[in-house]
């Protein structure tokens, strides 16, 4: 049985605007010590779907359904309340994106790190504060005793970042849901982060759901990746297949868009044609066909959906150009 077992998810925020489809029938499981990365442009939907799981999407204007978001065999989206803030933080936790607006500006390090022990763990506040500077080490922060005193404000944007992942890691979770957790650390600390959350893995299976736009880092990271692209999985594969052999016309873009050491060093860099859809004014038929050099009138007109590949049955896509069991291109 997966760990996490997530099942045609949607998230819909209604606005002045019109409802806004943020997540459309997002489903994928995930097993313990398995890291899935989660890739796809801005808007996308990749971190309402990780906020989705843990119930953190406001309503209003956010509207969740699905067919369940399994955990340990409890389904998630029936919790209340006080059974998820038992969960968040413990045994799921969650590196969010950013983190001046995720720390309190009005408690110390010390405290929002102390708090979750002392709450999950049931930590006295000295064996906590042990914890809390023992977790700023490990993560890279010089002088974690006196870092664990000050406030979010005095400390740099990288450090910030780096507390962030510490309260993460502090309660060995069984789920991390880590939302761009190395954006903004240099390359050498982003090494150190991303070799720490593979030794919790390792120590205690801790499955990863890494949400981020470094293709890189998917690439060394993760098992394997679902992308995203107007709120929707346009194609699933193991890490080392979908950067093989992608299939979908946007993967095929999304990877020839990082540069490369031994390409033509004069020649531009490739990119992908024009720019997301609105997701309140979606046009007919793939979300995709705008900006596809492979798009065919069909596309135009009716909406692929995500099938297992013909040639590969771990492996699924939703475009007509792909073929599938469903339906030859």
């Amino acid at each position: 049985m997966a760990l996490l077992d997530v099942r045609d998810l949607r998230v819909r925020f209604e606005t002045h605007h019109g409802v806004v489809r943020a997540v459309d029938g997002v489903s994928f499981s995930l097993e313990e010590g398995e890291t899935l990365g989660l890739v796809g442009e801005s808007g996308s939907g990749k971190s309402v779907t990780n906020l989705a799981l843990l119930g953190l999407i406001p309503n209003p204007p956010g509207v969740v359904e699905s067919n369940g978001v399994m955990f340990e065999g409890h389904d998630l989206t029936k919790l209340s309340d006080r059974e998820l803030r038992r969960i968040r933080g413990n045994q799921i936790a969650m590196i969010f994106q950013d983190p001046m607006t995720s720390l309190n500006p009005l408690l110390t390090v010390e405290r929002q790190l102390t708090e979750v022990l002392e709450l999950h763990k049931g930590m006295s506040r000295r064996d906590a504060r042990k914890k809390a500077i023992s977790a700023l080490g490990d993560v890279g922060i010089p002088s974690p005793d006196q870092r664990v005193d000050q406030y979010p404000h005095e400390l740099s944007g990288g450090m910030r970042q780096r507390v962030m992942i510490a309260m993460g890691l502090l309660c060995d979770p069984k789920v991390l849901l880590a939302d761009e957790p190395t954006t903004a650390l240099d390359v050498t600390i982003q090494a150190q982060i991303l070799d720490l959350m593979r030794d919790l893995q390792h120590r205690h299976g801790t499955a990863i759901v890494l949400v981020t736009h470094d293709l890189g880092v998917v690439a060394g990271t993760t098992d394997r990746v679902n992308v995203m692209y107007a709120g929707r999985l346009v194609e699933q594969a193991s890490t080392s297949s979908l950067f093989a052999a992608p299939q979908h016309p946007y993967t095929q873009g999304l990877i020839a868009s990082v540069p490369r050491l031994d390409g033509d060093p004069n020649a531009d860099l490739y990119s992908i044609d024009g720019s997301p859809p609105d997701l309140a004014n979606l046009p007919v038929g793939c979300p995709f066909a705008p900006r596809c050099d492979q798009r065919q009138d069909r596309c135009t007109q009716e909406s692929p959906v995500l099938e297992n590949l013909s040639s590969d049955s771990a492996r699924r896509a939703s475009c007509f150009e792909v073929e599938t069991v469903g339906g030859a291109s």
